[in-house]
């Protein structure tokens, strides 16, 4: 028997530009607090809480030790048919922070996975209903809902569909909510929150209202670079919603649990939706695990319309309430109550926020924005070749000491809420001197 020497090319990475990393890889081997260490030795602080789910800090003892004491007791329990506690005491604390009404827990491993799920919760209530012909989705643009088939016909994002064909039908896109106008605003705009909301109503115009089943919203939009709803746009999504009998769904894979400094995003906007779905921060980034949290009505009319003794929603995935997932979720939930973690992130964010806004100061700087710890800004493009310096700054800041998120030519931060001031200076240091050294020197070549 032969083995291949050790290298990296049998690994195909997702979201990455496979040929170029190979060539100068980026890898992480350790982390522990706000701070990780990449394979040359050299300490990064952690910009992004990884990709957006570890807000308690890594190498957290206590999540660590619950999961090896669950393995050692029940390290698998099938989840159809079947149960075991810690699934349900998971459920519980989960929609304790809920809105009010919403309180059912479905398990999933991702988010990806939650927003597929939530699209087939909410065709089989309306079939529950006697309203079958509602199969319409209603999405917007600039939109992120993960990776599988359902998720990307929602999301607006056009890089991610256009490998794909046309994916599923009767899937629509309301407009997004940065328009020219609100440039560098932080927080939320003033003005066109109704107005832009209103372009719901033109599609139930369009498609009629009894077609379409259900709205999918990020409250702020994450992945393509942080776009805050302005003032009065999510009320009015919800008025419009209630009228013609349309489903609000939230994606609050990336606001949930704290990001916003509330529980969820619902709560710090007062706008509560039929469904959310969650995932990221649910285990402090730890393991996989991902929910959909579902309206009482929801959960009685599919459940009611189910057979006496029969399985009322045919849908569910192996891992779905893993145990040592959800040992894991149960330490974190412990943690950020423990450590008042979400009130830590709101008492933070004003002087994060200050320090991403003051960026303007640079020329290449063509948009700044933000809420709570969440918040971007957008790059000049170099030569008109989207896509190039944000990627040029990637490398640049993992060299020099920052992860950081950046999608085309966007840098996003979203710091653990276990940092102190002292820590997002250091974050915004490192940024402002790579922003220099970006306009000194000539962009490498665009890759990928």
């Amino acid at each position: 028997m032969t083995t291949k020497p050790n290298s990296l090319e049998e690994l195909w990475m997702p979201f990455t530009p496979n040929k170029h990393f190979k060539q100068e890889p980026r890898l992480f081997v350790s982390a522990q607090g706000v701070y990780l260490k990449n394979h040359r030795g050299e300490t990064l602080i952690d910009g992004s809480s990884g990709l957006y789910c570890i807000p308690a800090g890594h190498g957290r003892k206590e999540i660590a030790d619950a999961v090896h004491r669950q393995l050692l007791e029940l390290d698998f329990s099938p989840p159809f048919q079947f149960g075991h506690p810690l699934q349900f005491e998971v459920a519980r604390r989960v929609a304790a922070l809920a809105p009010d009404g919403l309180d059912y827990v479905f398990f999933t491993n991702s988010g990806s996975e939650a927003v597929d799920s939530a699209m087939k919760i909410a065709l089989q209530y309306h079939r529950a209903m006697g309203q079958p012909q509602r199969t319409r989705f209603v999405c917007r643009e600039k939109a992120y809902h993960g990776v599988n088939f359902g998720g990307t016909s929602l999301s607006g994002m056009v890089r991610n569909r256009e490998s794909f064909g046309p994916l599923l039908a009767g899937i629509s896109h309301i407009r997004h909510t940065r328009p020219p106008e609100h440039k560098f605003v932080m927080g939320q705009a003033d003005s066109g929150g109704t107005d832009l909301a209103d372009d719901l109503q033109r599609h139930v115009d369009l498609y009629g209202a009894d077609t379409i089943a259900a709205v999918f919203i990020e409250p702020v939009a994450g992945s393509i670079g942080i776009l805050p709803p302005p003032k009065g746009y999510l009320q009015r999504l919800r008025e419009i919603c209630d009228r013609h009998g349309i489903l609000l769904v939230f994606d609050e894979v990336i606001t949930g649990f704290g990001r916003l400094g509330e529980n969820f995003a619902a709560q710090a906007f007062g706008v509560t939706p039929d469904l959310m779905t969650l995932a990221k921060a649910i285990t402090n980034g730890v393991l996989p695990m991902g929910a959909v949290v579902v309206a009482d009505k929801i959960y009685k009319a599919v459940t009611e319309a189910g057979p006496a003794k029969g399985i009322e929603f045919l849908h569910g995935y192996t891992w779905s309430g893993n145990p040592a997932a959800c040992a894991a979720s149960l330490a974190a939930l412990d943690i950020y109550a423990k450590e008042d973690l979400f009130a830590r992130a709101k008492a933070l964010a004003p002087y994060f926020l200050a320090q991403m806004a003051s960026l303007r100061e640079f020329g290449i700087v063509t948009d700044t924005r933000g809420i709570g710890l969440l918040a971007a800004i957008d790059l000049e493009p170099v030569d008109g070749k989207p896509g190039v310096r944000g990627y040029e700054m990637l490398q640049d800041l993992f060299n020099n000491g920052l992860l950081a998120r950046i999608t085309g030519d966007t840098l996003i931060l979203a710091p653990q809420f276990v940092c102190e001031q002292r820590h997002i200076d250091e974050m915004f240091d490192k940024v402002r001197a790579a922003i220099r050294r970006s306009m000194n020197r000539p962009a490498l070549r665009a890759v990928g």
